[in-house]
């Protein structure tokens, strides 16, 4: 199962001398010292398992659709509040600012555990949220306001970015694992993409006129439907505050396998472990790169496709379905994945196959006055959205492959680490876009660059699973 590619010292029992009952009041003896654990055998699941990942998964859509908010409505925000380009630009970038942080979200949930985690992570979406709707007529004042909203909103990222491999672990057996992960992680993707619908459902878009020239009631009946988005969003993360508070446990009673009721390295032995290991260092390239040109991509998909006379509405509808897609493909694959263990790199091959395939196809479609192939609404639509779908579907797939490469070092820490990369990548990229946007031709090859690279270290990699291996060998 791999065993071969992992050192001596990886492959050493991580259980204390036997699986004893758990602790008083639930907690499991170890995730710091000798493992708490369960009855002998594989481990135990609860059906609350569920409900734990729907809340989690919950407020990870939550916190996506109000990252999001103001992209898909920016032309009637720049006349609402007086929003500049660099003000739009930066209520996205607030996002992978969020992230600088990360490090102390990810300390806190292997010291505290989930439930701290996620219950810090809720309330300043709470605070990020209520901050934006705070009446105030000072336009000045109310566009801070919301700088500040979106900042707190971004600093909940890396929790629901990264801790889905950790809940799943938790909470789920090895058979269920690549799901769980695959859930957690997408749903946040998915209030991105619904944020394209929701906004532009509720807000007009403006006149045309320009904000000097627009009349003052069609600029007050714009700010009133945009706040009635913003406090729609303030009850709902304030709703799944609520259900957190009340329901929402650490760990369950018994472990349900021995890899979640195993030792873990400490925060600091788990730095060098990962910076250390040049298997992951690969991987994390081969997440990174792709993934973050993509980000930085999609934000200025109508730009790249105004030459082609794509207009901004198909643009954002464009990527929505690659989006939803890849949500849906990224689930589906994770439950193969679950079903045929130890396929984690071959699936993975075959998503950034695709994904060079379609960004090649896309990029040259481009540029048919050249290549002189057919460019229409189809071919447009089709190249992107399986661009999209293919790589956003191989992230669940390699946060799964991250944790086996590394493991024992604690699921929210390999993550971090990982996502900490691809944010700071896509805000390089967004931060140097928004000073040469005039001519992006040239992005275009960046993409089917970024995903062959990808794909000749993904083929280079050599993959373990040790994670399972323990599963398997010591749970039989």
């Amino acid at each position: 199962m791999g065993a071969g590619w992992s050192s001596e010292e990886e492959r050493q029992p991580l259980l204390g001398p036997g699986l004893g009952p758990a602790a008083p009041g639930g907690a499991w003896r170890g995730r710091g010292e000798a493992a708490a654990a369960a009855a002998p055998g594989p481990g135990r699941v609860y059906g609350r398992r569920w409900l734990v990942l729907l809340l989690f998964s919950l407020l990870g859509f939550a916190q996506g659709l109000v990252w999001n908010t103001w992209g898909p409505i920016q032309n009637s925000a720049r006349q609402a509040y007086g929003f500049s380009s660099w003000d739009i630009a930066l209520l996205v970038l607030w996002g992978p600012i969020g992230f600088l942080p990360c490090f102390a979200f990810m300390w806190l949930l292997d010291k505290r555990g989930l439930r701290i985690t996620v219950l810090l992570t809720s309330f300043l979406m709470v605070l990020g949220t209520g901050l934006r709707c705070i009446p105030i007529s000072d336009l000045m004042l109310k566009r801070r306001l919301i700088h500040g909203g979106q900042l707190l909103n971004g600093l909940a990222g890396p929790t629901v970015m990264n801790a889905a491999p950790f809940l799943s672990t938790t909470w789920f057996s090895a058979d269920e694992r690549a799901t769980a992960t695959a859930i957690a992680s997408m749903l946040s993707y998915l209030g991105g993409a619904c944020a394209f619908l929701v906004g532009p459902l509720v807000v007009p878009a403006p006149n045309g006129t320009s904000p000097l020239l627009a009349s003052e009631t069609s600029r007050t009946h714009i700010k009133d439907l945009i706040e009635t988005v913003l406090y729609a969003e303030f009850g709902v993360v304030c709703l799944l505050f609520s259900a957190t508070l009340a329901y929402f446990p650490p760990r369950p009673p018994l472990p349900p396998s021995v890899a979640a009721a195993s030792q873990r390295l400490s925060y600091r032995r788990s730095f060098c472990r990962l910076l250390s290991n040049m298997r992951f260092l690969m991987i994390a390239l081969a997440y990174a790169i792709p993934l973050g040109v993509f980000a930085g991509w999609s934000g200025v998909l109508d730009l790249i496709l105004t030459p082609v006379h794509v207009s901004q509405v198909d643009a954002g509808w464009i990527g929505f379905w690659s989006i939803v897609g890849g949500c849906v493909v990224g689930i589906g694959m994770a439950r193969f994945a679950d079903f045929i263990r130890g396929m984690l790199k071959l699936i993975l091959l075959l998503l950034f196959s695709g994904a060079t395939l379609s960004s090649t196809w896309f990029t040259l479609t481009c540029l048919n006055s050249i290549t002189h192939l057919p460019l229409t609404t189809v071919t447009l639509y089709a190249s992107c959205i399986l661009l999209g779908v293919f790589l956003n579907s191989s992230i669940p797939i390699f946060f799964e492959l991250f944790v086996e490469t590394v493991y024992p070092v604690p699921e929210g820490i390999t993550c971090g680490v990982v996502t900490f990369l691809s944010n700071m990548f896509m805000g390089v990229l967004l931060f140097f876009l928004t000073f040469y946007h005039t001519e992006l031709s040239w992005f275009n090859w960046c993409l089917p660059g970024s995903c062959l690279l990808s794909l000749l270290l993904i083929l280079c990699f050599r993959e373990s699973y040790d994670r399972l291996y323990l599963d398997v060998v010591v749970s039989v």
